[in-house]
């Protein structure tokens, strides 16, 4: 059974930091993009921040450009996003997905596969 499984989520205050993880199981993902979304309550899910397949490219939304990083261990198959200067804004349940192909970015549609979510709550 294939699964990506999240972790890392709580309660931080504002300022602080986060790292989620994101382990896979069932199959490799090291020749997949993999990315981050995120969705507050009464809000769609967004895009938050993707790596291709070997890390040489990240991309963010503007939103948390210069605070989050993304990162992959392609050996462990996991996938990170180390969060700082967290802001009541970033509340949210943060999914982890893996997309069809090595390179896409933002498109929430072309990621089949996706873990179950964890919370994350930013305290002002």
């Amino acid at each position: 059974q294939v699964q990506l499984v999240e972790s890392g989520g709580g309660l931080v205050q504002a300022g602080g930091s986060l790292t989620l993880s994101c382990a896979g199981s069932g199959r490799t993902f090291s020749g997949n993009a993999m990315g981050w979304f995120r969705q507050a309550p009464g809000v769609e899910r967004e895009f938050t921040a993707a790596i291709t397949w070997n890390g040489a490219r990240t991309y963010y939304a503007n939103s948390v450009k210069g605070r989050f990083t993304i990162s992959r261990d392609n050996a462990k198959n996991t996938v990170y996003l180390q969060m700082n200067s967290l802001k009541p804004e970033d509340t949210a349940v943060y999914y982890c997905s893996a997309a069809r192909d090595p390179y896409t970015m933002v498109d929430a549609r072309a990621y089949p596969y996706w873990g179950q979510g964890t919370q994350v709550t930013v305290s002002s």
